[in-house]
């Protein structure tokens, strides 16, 4: 048994940053996180001088439990740049050790993406459970391993649809997983990621900024027109705006837009963002 004790570059909560965590494939308890990798299981927990622990037998899952924790992506410098920011400057302070939590395939990004834009979360939450479940082996305790491209190019758009993904997003998600080597978008450039699979019919900017914040770890796609970021700038506008209306909200923070459009909706849940029309 392999276990290594790391020290996360820059500000750094796992409580806050693993507070989705839960889904198909790892679970958080206790605070500590329990995950199937592609290379093995691993736990991990934060000890209270800030150390992050990774117990696992391979030092491969060690790596992936590390990228999907984001321990090395210092956002320091977002910290900085905002911190008195209008809508971002409380939420820099309250939520500054807070990071995108990243699976460890980008198949299954790609399947969070699709199943995402349906409008309830648990429903599309669900809805990823159920297909990951039907594609990959079950553990002992009940998670499963993280689905591959090879994973998902195994199903049907009709299959799909019978675990609640419409035939249009199942569609594009099997496409994608029979035509492209997925895990091969890790070299490419974020432009030329969002070129490529805005081209499939079915995805849009939001599934496009959530495959390059949770499958690839970058920062500079935002999770743009989010029905959160359009009840947020409609509360601030005092109007009821359109989804792609959010894109302006979104391009002051540059190649930060990814990791912004987090903090947006974590400090609009948790009324962080002086917008005075959000309660109504």
């Amino acid at each position: 048994m392999i276990e290594a004790e790391l020290r996360p570059r820059g500000p750094y909560s796992l409580r806050l940053t693993t507070q989705l965590a839960t889904d198909a494939c790892r679970r958080a308890r206790d605070g500590a996180v329990t995950a199937v990798l592609p290379e093995g299981r691993a736990v991990a927990w934060q000890r209270s001088d800030g150390a992050v622990c990774i117990r696992s037998r391979s030092e491969a899952a060690v790596e992936q439990m590390r990228f999907c924790l984001a321990l090395d992506d210092d956002h320091s410098e977002f910290l900085r740049r905002f911190r008195d920011d209008p809508l971002l400057g409380r939420a820099t302070h309250e939520l500054r050790g807070l990071r995108p939590l990243r699976v460890p395939t980008v198949a299954q990004a790609l399947l969070r993406a699709v199943a995402g834009q349906l409008i309830q979360w648990k429903e599309a939450r669900n809805v990823e459970r159920r297909v990951i479940r039907a594609a990959t082996e079950r553990e002992p305790d009940g998670l499963h391993r993280p689905p591959t491209a090879a994973d998902l190019a195994g199903f049907s758009p009709a299959q799909l649809r019978r675990h609640g993904l419409g035939t249009r997003r199942g569609s594009a998600l099997v496409r994608l997983c029979r035509s492209l080597d997925l895990e091969r978008l890790r070299d490419a450039p974020s432009a030329a990621v969002a070129t490529r699979l805005l081209r499939e019919p079915g995805l849009g900017p939001w599934s496009v900024g959530l495959v390059a914040l949770e499958g690839l770890g970058r920062y500079d796609l935002g999770l743009a027109r989010d029905l959160g970021l359009v009840k947020l700038l409609s509360a601030v506008e005092g109007r009821w705006v359109e989804a792609d209306e959010t894109d302006a909200l979104l391009a002051p923070y540059g190649e930060w837009a990814g990791l912004a459009s987090v903090y947006l909706l974590k400090a609009a849940a948790r009324g962080l963002v002086p917008a005075p029309r959000l309660a109504a």
